[in-house]
């Protein structure tokens, strides 16, 4: 039966790694991912779980220490947020391109500079191609349910990639919310033990680890991942299919919020979706068929299946809280783009920055992005293919 509670994001991902009951948790602080290794270290102390807790001296060494414990067959995971992946990114490349299924909860916040503490997603868009599985949640029950998600995907022999979940930094890791939890047996057995077969640190067959890899081997290598994060598709979808039939909430590589008939859609990831969905019925109330595609999974890049949802509107408004500095748009325009163009579905796309650093984004602005769009598609107006939310004149 489930459980109601209310809790943070934070809160909910702490409760799902107490349930977990991983083997190694290194970690340092960092805002607004903090209250993480806080609370496990709390459930620790008070004797509710028996991982490891390793306080480290740096976000660097909190990654080596997880990729590490992880190597030597250990079920292993770490949080961050911001800098602190920043500061993470030679070990993030070692933890994919070893294959190791570790997992880490991601609080998203600017990167600097200038300094700021407030959400937008350039740490997750900065290491899209360092080869991890990224989740994106919009709320904190999705929060919770990525990462009860999480082990069962990384740790499937077709994938063995290691899995990023993440969530908006103080939109949804300090927002208190009424929140579905599971019971500790359900979650134990979903997860399952983690008994690998084969670890890269078995003491039993010793290999040497981390030399020069010469043109002959890389390269496949390389293959080697990218076949496994094009494999992760199906698992992620088998994963969420198994997770329904015991929780009740569905998940898939993407959510199509009213967008059966829609002309007009807007794609978008992470919290922010609530408000466009919010002002999708607004809008339907007023006759206007309007839709939401929320992007669940940003890698492996859903693109034939978002090709595929978005073929019959008129036009999609593409959102991005991340500046890719290239003069021509975002991460997620860029790739949405792409994804039309080679799957040959030539509808109207136009790419929107917004909420960097925290900036507001509202049910006011969603209105006025689809009034573009209609304005566009209906009547000619030219309007820029590229253009910031909210920019203070």
């Amino acid at each position: 039966m489930a459980i109601k509670e209310r809790m943070s994001g934070n809160e909910a991902v702490s409760y799902a790694i107490r349930q977990i009951n991983p083997d190694v948790m290194p970690a340092f602080p960092i805002t607004p991912s903090t209250e993480i290794p806080q609370q496990v270290s709390t459930y620790i102390a008070n004797g509710e779980m028996d991982t490891e807790f390793i306080p480290v001296e740096s976000e660097h060494s909190a990654m080596s220490a997880t990729i590490g414990a992880e190597a030597a067959g250990a079920r292993s995971l770490t949080a961050t947020s911001s800098a602190g992946l920043a500061l993470m990114w030679e070990e993030l490349l070692l933890a994919a391109s070893n294959r190791l299924p570790l997992v880490m909860a991601l609080v998203n916040r600017t990167l600097s500079g200038p300094i700021n503490i407030n959400c937008d997603h350039s740490d997750g868009m900065g290491a899209r191609d360092t080869g991890w599985i990224q989740i994106y949640a919009e709320n904190n029950q999705e929060a919770y349910d990525n990462f009860l998600q999480a082990y069962p995907i990384a740790e499937d022999e077709r994938v063995h990639l290691p899995v990023m979940i993440c969530q908006d930094g103080f939109i949804t890791s300090h927002a208190v919310e009424n929140i579905e939890l599971l019971e500790d047996n359900l979650v134990k057995d979903f997860v399952g033990e983690y008994e690998p077969e084969e670890y890269l640190l078995n003491p039993g067959k010793p290999i040497a680890v981390g030399p020069y890899s010469v043109s002959n081997y890389a390269m496949e290598a390389k293959k080697n991942q990218e076949i496994a994060m094009e494999a992760s598709k199906e698992v992620i979808l088998e994963v969420a299919e198994k997770f329904a039939k015991m929780a009740g909430r569905e998940y898939g590589l993407f959510e199509e919020y009213r967008t059966e008939d829609a002309d007009y859609i807007m794609l978008i990831m992470g919290s922010a979706a609530g408000t466009a969905k919010q002002a999708v019925d607004d809008l339907r109330e007023q006759g206007k068929k309007v839709g939401v595609l929320k992007l669940r999974v940003f890698r492996p890049f859903p693109a034939k299946e978002i090709a595929e949802a978005l073929k019959n509107c008129k036009a999609v408004a593409i959102l991005d809280r991340c500046e890719s500095y290239n003069s021509n748009g975002g991460p997620l325009g860029s790739e949405v783009k792409a994804a039309l163009f080679d799957n040959k579905v030539m509808i109207e796309a136009v790419n929107y920055i917004y909420g960097l650093a925290g900036r507001d984004f509202t049910i006011s602005d969603v209105e006025e992005i689809f009034a573009e769009l209609a304005g566009k598609v209906e009547n000619g107006t030219e309007i820029e293919e590229y253009r910031y939310v909210r920019l203070r004149k």
